[in-house]
């Protein structure tokens, strides 16, 4: 469970230090935040995007500029994380990036949607001999092989895979979960979600269909200012998020059908289930027939599917109405 800081730090560096303590409080994995440069990432001529118009009035590389991660926090971002017992990492954005991450000892990388087809990118960053996260939002099977291509030639060796949905947020019709098993089964890799959709359920339905890993974006307050506040958790909701997908990876289970768990055996299974049972007094000596029997609970006596091997025999003892009947008494 990788809880998405992103650029919802507002270049404020105890607010990015509250944001750690948010995540580990809620019992996530993991904090992640982006380390980029908008002049780097973006070039002037870049048109503006619709979606961030109404968050922000400037250009694409401007407001980038403005949302900028300083560099010089990262080893306090880190130690900060590591005395909450959180892991710290980021999505670099460029080498200097890559070198300062690594500088700080991250465990693992994270490469961004659209960096996917920077293939160079993603094999420097292979070569430092750690995890390697991708997100594949927009991504064509092609283009995901040639990702896991450029990490093989960096010499990774343990990659996962996320499907993610590149709007912001993004509705529900275009998540496309069943993405994740089709990734799992044709790279053979740990796959999972990297969620914009706004709310709970989108994720947790992730987790229903065994994810292993899962990105979700949070804030302080989504009416702060920003580019990603709008649509990421506050924080009872992402605590909320991380136990509930707690109790769904609980209750996946292991799918056999091996009879009651000691918890259910302890009362429920002999209780709660239905056996044979006398439908009137049957004296010792009868001859046991239809209209002596009923099937009722509790369910410790002979099994339903026994009753006709019932009907016939003698009666041992005095059987009461109402008593459960056992194989000793006939």
């Amino acid at each position: 469970m990788i809880a998405e800081a992103g650029a919802n730090h507002n270049r404020d560096l105890g607010l990015a230090r509250e944001l750690i303590d948010v995540a580990a409080d809620a019992g996530a994995d993991a904090v992640k935040f982006q380390v980029y440069s908008g002049r780097a990432l973006y070039s002037s001529k870049t048109p503006r995007f619709q979606y961030l118009r109404e968050v922000a009035d400037q250009d694409t590389q401007s407001m980038l500029e403005a949302a900028e991660l300083p560099r010089d926090w990262l080893p306090a971002l880190a130690e900060h994380s590591s005395s909450r017992g959180i892991t710290f990492f980021a999505a670099p954005f460029d080498e200097a990036a890559i070198e300062q991450l690594d500088a700080v000892n991250v465990p693992v990388f994270k490469i961004a949607n659209y960096e996917l087809v920077d293939v160079h990118l993603i094999r420097s960053v292979a070569e430092r001999g750690k995890p390697l996260i991708l997100s594949v939002g927009m991504a064509r099977y092609g283009e995901v092989e040639d990702a896991l291509a450029a990490a093989a030639r960096g010499g990774a060796t343990e990659v996962a895979l996320l499907r993610c949905a590149a709007l912001y947020p993004a509705p529900a019709r275009i998540m496309n979960l069943r993405a994740m098993e089709t990734m799992r089964a044709a790279f053979g890799v740990p796959v999972g979600l990297s969620d914009h959709s706004e709310g709970l359920h989108v994720p947790l339905g992730a987790a229903g269909l065994g994810m292993d890993l899962l990105e979700k974006h949070f804030t302080l307050d989504r009416g702060m200012k920003g580019p990603d506040h709008r649509f990421a958790l506050e924080p009872d909701e992402l605590r909320a998020l991380v136990a509930g997908i707690r109790d769904i990876e609980a209750a996946m289970g292991t799918g056999r059908l091996e009879g009651p768990s000691e918890e259910e055996d302890r009362e429920m299974y002999a209780l709660a289930r239905r056996s044979v049972i006398a439908a009137r007094d049957i004296p010792a000596g009868t001859k046991i027939t239809a209209e002596d029997l009923t099937i009722k609970r509790p369910g410790f006596g002979i099994p339903p599917k026994e009753r006709d091997r019932v009907i016939g025999r003698i009666a041992r003892v005095d059987i009461a109405f109402d008593d459960v009947v056992t194989w000793d008494m006939v």
